[in-house]
């Protein structure tokens, strides 16, 4: 009788409680993941900016501030990505160790860039976003093959006109954050008609970090511009067998104001994301 007591008092515990797998119900999935976009104000703190990410494995795109996304605008040093598959492809650069001399002389107009002022070749000069050795190289490629293969790639509005080595510096080629994404879309894929040694040294030298988590390949870019300045950071992250490609760019009052806040905005957003790990 005793035993059958103690049965019936552990039958009503048990009943009332809940077992431990329902006890621990799944996190909420980030939006990398498959989960709800969240909103990226806090991060852009109130400073107009655009984030376009787009997801390979699902297909979808997340914008913050969509009618930016759309707008063309400057690409500054993020032209290097192009401009380098032009140069590689056409033999003005014959591979990432090509050397270009620096000519001793200092701009005045960009102060504390001492990276800047030696010799460089590809690979340093991307790493390093080396103003000069880019504007050497373009003008190397001229004016003819550049606009061939501008209007090949569909880069932006392919416009060249304000001078072979300055179009891209706060001038006339524009280009949008959608843009951008749909562009290293297709460089990732080897769609842009390069050759696969070009789109594969191009791709290395794209890389900012590489660990066991993820690989992120980056640029950055940025200037001044009428009324302020904006800065850019475009890229691609592959993560868990999917890539992520995204472009963003904000404004500033000036070029110090944008050039570490891109690459902070940029992280931070990716983070919120679930692209990045937090």
């Amino acid at each position: 009788m005793r035993t059958l007591f103690l049965a019936a008092l552990l039958a009503v515990a048990g009943a009332g409680s809940v077992p431990a797998c329902a006890q621990a119900p799944a996190p909420p999935r980030d939006w990398a993941h498959g989960g709800a976009a969240p909103s990226l104000a806090p991060v852009f703190g109130g400073t107009a900016g655009t984030m376009v990410v787009f997801d390979s494995r699902r297909g979808r795109t997340f914008r913050h501030d969509p009618e930016r996304s759309r707008r063309r605008m400057s690409p500054f040093s993020t032209f290097k990505i192009p401009n380098s598959l032009i140069a590689l492809e056409t033999g003005v650069v014959s591979g990432p160790d090509y050397v270009i001399r620096w000519d001793s002389i200092r701009d005045p107009r960009q102060p504390g860039f001492d990276a800047w002022w030696r010799d460089h070749d590809l690979r340093s000069a991307i790493r390093n976003s080396v103003v000069w050795y880019y504007q050497e190289v373009a003008r190397r490629t001229g004016p003819e093959r550049m606009q061939r293969y501008l209007d090949r790639i569909g880069y932006g509005n392919r416009d060249i006109s304000g001078g072979i080595d300055r179009f891209w510096l706060g001038s006339s080629l524009r280009i949008s954050a959608d843009e951008q994404v749909d562009f290293l879309r297709r460089l990732h894929a080897g769609r842009l008609g390069f050759s696969p040694r070009t789109t594969a040294i191009v791709k290395e030298i794209l890389v900012l970090e590489d660990t066991p988590a993820y690989r992120l390949s980056a640029k950055t870019g940025g200037g001044n511009v009428p009324g302020g300045a904006l800065g850019w950071l475009v890229g691609y992250v592959e993560r868990e067998g999917d890539v992520y490609f995204f472009a963003m760019n904000v404004d500033g009052k000036d070029f110090a104001s944008v050039r570490d806040r891109r690459t902070e905005v940029a992280r931070a957003a990716l983070r919120r994301l679930g692209v990045l790990p937090g």
